[in-house]
């Protein structure tokens, strides 16, 4: 019963140590798309976030108006945040390449 146990560990461990294997590093291309695609996602979570506070505003609003009118005494809530729309997709210029080093002139001898 515990021989199984016991093989399927040390298989187990082998094959984790094949899943550690180091990667090379990303090509710079690969490494500005990488970055591009995070700059995207954190925008989208912004307009979420805005999109999110909007309908928010729209409903706390609506109940206002419908208690009102039911008569009920309605009190105003905390302010909140005021919603920031982060406006349109603006890619983040490329970080300037790194200056290639000028090729030393030969020394002459006089």
């Amino acid at each position: 019963m515990r021989a199984p146990r016991l093989s399927a560990l040390f298989i187990a461990a082998a094959f984790a140590g094949a899943a550690m294997a180091k990667l090379p590093a990303p090509s710079p291309e690969a490494a500005a798309k990488a970055a591009e695609t995070k700059d995207k996602a954190a925008w989208a979570s912004q307009v979420a976030a805005y999109q999110l506070c909007k309908s928010q505003e729209a409903t706390v609003t609506r109940y206002q108006a419908d208690a009102s009118k039911a008569g009920r005494d309605v009190k105003p809530g905390a302010a909140g945040a005021a919603c920031t729309d982060p406006g349109p997709y603006a890619p983040k210029p490329a970080a300037p390449a790194a200056a290639a080093t000028p090729a030393s002139a030969p020394d002459k001898k006089s």
